[in-house]
């Protein structure tokens, strides 16, 4: 055992292992490790009389991280008690997390040490998109609250457009499996119990098409023509109309029945990418007094709204921020969430353009999971080091990891998991160990006790690298660059055949569609069944995706031979779709996920050609 290296996820901050082993309490497991009660040791199970926690209710520190601080002594001596001095209840539950990692990894015999720990970030966060077609259930939910506690966060968020089962708008939600007021002070409560705060989460500006495309509520857009999404050209409603009072009233009436499920006095009130204001009924009052005007007075209407309901409000920085000269009209309590989901999103300068105008602020990198199939490992890596290391130089006060369903959510499972560990130390610590996170990820995450499944994943992940590094055009037309916030082999699938067949070199794709038939005959497996069937799946959608990637780009392009063998691998990969997916998540929003394999084939057949 001395030679072991120990696995724990976040890593602490300050560990001395020393000389021998601590076996006081045998039979013990870490089950019996209740972070619900971090500061009753009898509700510790075996553990209970070899147990001496202490808690200092803040004598170890004045920063409001060191409400956080823990020790953790695991002595020699077995007779001797393991011990926990901690500032408070959150600190006590953090140095039990620890230990109970070091159950998992080492049984009731442990290794004798001394930690001394506290987080870089006082808010540590992740967010769930529950409106892209998933939403979990309440078993996931639940098992979610476990798995961000044992990883020492403290902060959740649910991202809901239509996806809460509003008592007078059934027309939106119906056939959604929408959550429900109950359900959330259920989730609210087992969350609150293990030192997670859940917040409200209901964007109240864009990304309302899901609302606004039905006859009741359709009178609230800004515009149902066509409008630009920053590059693309779209058509149909998405915001609301900022100057009509009726859209202030509407997000009233939403918020007054929301908020009071959630013990939090915090709620995401969204505004993120409202592209089409200015295209529609706003467009006059754009033109006479500017977009960011327009922009930032709704968004304040919106935070009266949250005050009169007793919580502080926080909404998604980027409107604000390309307008920098917009940003001391900010609300002075709302909090700005700095969002970018790239290796070069300039946290610092985001930071520092906040803080110097007195707003709080929080980094919000991203599991890099959504639109990808195998996800995007390098991307992800540096993005949310990089938000971590500049947000905690430049004073954000929070960390939130963002986790999209863009696109069907297609993307499994796992690929989350082994972000949530890499954004765990980085949140915790604010700059990278020398340990990567890939194979403790594997033990706590991925119920892998060889630790080759996160190394593994990570390698999967990076699948394509070379594509995504030269085929950005596949995403911007006639704009050579990297390809961003997704990966070469889902974008290419829904390319028809005479769209971007020139894009990317074929001997990239051919080495990525090499890659992927091997990892799939290589994969390592877990110990878990439903892990191993999603990385099987992942893999066999990634296979058909680089095949048809390759064939398309061959001399002569697609043959019919291709196509047929294309097509015969859809059933299966559907049907593993939506099994894999009541495994985790609620019926609602299965068929619309479905629709988009739909496209696919579409492809394959070469019925997508746009051109004769």
């Amino acid at each position: 055992m001395t030679d072991d290296p120990l696995l724990l996820l976040p890593y602490p901050r300050s560990l001395d292992r020393r000389d021998g082993v601590w076996s006081g309490a045998p039979g013990l497991r870490a089950q019996d490790i209740d972070l619900a009660r971090p500061t009753e040791p009898a509700a510790h199970g075996p553990l209970a009389p070899r147990l001496a926690i202490e808690v200092t209710h803040g004598a170890c520190g004045t920063r409001p991280a060191d409400a956080h601080r823990y020790t953790l002594d695991i002595p020699a001596e077995s007779a001797e008690p393991i011990r926990i001095t901690a500032s408070s209840a959150a600190g006590a539950r953090h140095a039990l997390a620890t230990l109970r990692q070091l159950i998992v990894q080492f049984g009731s015999t442990l290794p004798a040490l001394h930690i001394e720990d506290h987080p870089a970030f006082i808010t540590r966060g992740f967010m769930l998109d529950v409106s892209r077609d998933r939403v979990p259930t309440m078993r996931s939910l639940f098992e979610l609250v476990d798995t961000l506690a044992q990883l020492k966060f403290n902060h959740l968020q649910l991202y809901t457009e239509h996806t809460f089962a509003y008592d007078d708008h059934e027309t939106v939600w119906r056939g959604w499996s929408p959550l429900t007021g109950d359900e959330i002070r259920r989730l609210d409560a087992y969350a609150r119990e293990r030192g997670i705060e859940l917040a409200a989460n209901q964007n109240c500006f864009g990304h309302l098409a899901s609302w606004l495309r039905h006859p009741e509520y359709a009178h609230l857009a800004e515009t149902h023509g066509d409008w630009v999404f920053d590059v693309w050209p779209r058509s149909g409603p998405f915001s609301l109309c900022p100057t009509d009072p009726a859209s202030e009233r509407f997000m009233r009436g939403l918020l007054r029945e929301l908020l009071p499920h959630f013990s939090s006095n915090l709620v995401n009130i969204g505004c993120d990418e409202t592209y089409d204001i200015a295209y529609g009924r706003s467009k006059e009052e754009v033109e006479r007094r500017g977009r960011a005007a327009v922009y930032l007075e709704f968004v304040q209407k919106i935070c009266a709204i949250t005050r009169e309901l007793g919580k502080r409000p926080m909404f998604w920085a980027d409107i604000a921020l390309s307008h920098p000269e917009a940003i001391a009209d900010i609300p002075q309590d709302l909090i700005a969430l700095a969002w970018g989901y790239e290796h070069d999103s300039p946290f610092d300068r985001w930071c520092r353009s906040l803080t110097a105008a007195g707003r709080e602020v929080w980094v919000c990198p991203g599991t890099s999971s959504w639109r990808s199939i195998t996800g995007r490992t390098s991307e992800r890596a540096a993005n949310i080091t990089n938000a971590a290391a500049h947000g905690a130089a430049a004073g954000a006060a929070g960390f939130l990891l963002c986790d999209w369903g863009d696109t069907g959510h297609h993307q499994v499972w796992p690929i989350t998991l082994i972000a949530l560990g890499q954004a765990a130390e980085a949140a915790w610590l604010a700059s990278p160990t020398p340990q990567p996170t890939a194979a403790r990820s594997s033990m706590h995450l991925l119920a892998d006790p060889t630790l080759r499944v996160g190394p593994w994943l990570e390698t999967v992940g990076d699948t394509g690298l070379r594509l995504r590094a030269t085929c950005g055009e596949l995403a911007r037309p006639g704009v050579p660059s990297r390809l961003r916030n997704q990966s070469a082999l889902f974008i290419d699938l829904f390319k028809p055949d005479d769209q971007g067949a020139d894009v990317g070199r074929l001997e990239d794709w051919e080495q990525a569609r090499m890659s992927v038939e091997n990892s799939l005959h290589s994969r390592p497996l877990t110990q878990s069944q439903l892990i191993n069937d999603e990385l099987e799946h992942m893999l066999r959608y990634a296979t058909m995706a680089a095949q048809r990637a390759s064939a398309r780009r061959r001399p002569g392009g697609m043959t019919a031979a291709d196509r047929d063998r294309l097509l015969a691998q859809l059933p299966a990969l559907i049907e593993d779709h939506r099994r894999l997916w009541l495994a985790r998540s609620r019926w609602g929003g299965l068929d619309h996920s479905v629709t988009f394999f739909d496209q696919i084939a579409a492809n394959i057949r070469g019925a997508g050609v746009t051109s004769a």
